[in-house]
């Protein structure tokens, strides 16, 4: 499920049937803006209900309970951090360019409109063993693939290379968000490219200092 727009939060028309698929999806919509927008506590089904413009039981054929659709939300939006980690790294085999694709990754997507992140980074509800679960997810399966990177590339440990890896995860996401957070409140805020390309220099100046060779 990919979302790619977060609108004004009126709550839509009811409509005609939809194939289940179809309805589910636009089900995950409406619930990932009201999630967004309030907050896991304070959402609640009526609310996902009538922003998806159907009736509470439509919603709960689909999903038997807020959990249920939050973890489904929170498993898509993890899915789609780990799937551009990937992508990034795969993009080319420069490591300095790796590093540059993967900080733009993340910015790119903490910056997009629906505000999908706060699920994975802020949630209200880490407290709970699943949603815990799932946000540790991103940084284990993003680590582990640069982890393969860093060990092939100098030849440290793998214990050594998966925690420069969960430093580097770890540089990206709050970088990111403190760099979102900034862009809304100063009217000089620095461009998300700028911004990213700054991050990743800062991280590709530490990695690179530990090449595979003395002479490497």
């Amino acid at each position: 499920m990919s979302v790619d727009r977060f609108d004004s939060g009126e709550p839509r028309p009811r409509g005609a049937r939809m194939p289940r698929r179809e309805r589910r999806a636009q089900l995950m919509e409406s619930a990932l803006e009201v999630f967004v927008a309030q907050g896991y506590h304070s959402a609640a089904m009526d609310d996902i209900a009538d922003r998806a413009g159907v009736s509470k039981p439509v919603l709960y054929q689909h999903f038997p309970g807020k959990l249920d659709l939050y973890l489904a939300l929170l498993d898509s939006s993890c899915d789609t951090i780990i799937d551009n980690c990937r992508v990034a790294l795969a993009s080319t085999t420069d490591n300095k360019l790796r590093v540059q694709a993967t900080m733009q990754a993340f910015f790119e997507y903490v910056s997009a409109e629906t505000g999908a992140f706060r699920l994975v980074f802020e949630s209200d509800l880490t407290s709970e063993p699943a949603v815990r679960e799932h946000v540790d997810r991103v940084t284990t399966e993003c680590a582990a693939m640069i982890t393969d990177v860093i060990h092939e590339d100098t030849g440290l440990p793998d214990e050594a290379s998966r925690l420069l890896a969960v430093s580097l995860v770890g540089m990206a996401q709050v970088s990111a968000r403190f760099w979102l957070a900034e862009a809304g409140v100063s009217s000089g805020a620095i461009p998300l490219t700028d911004a990213a390309a700054l991050v990743s220099g800062l991280a590709w100046r530490g990695i690179r200092g530990y090449p595979k060779t003395e002479d490497h």
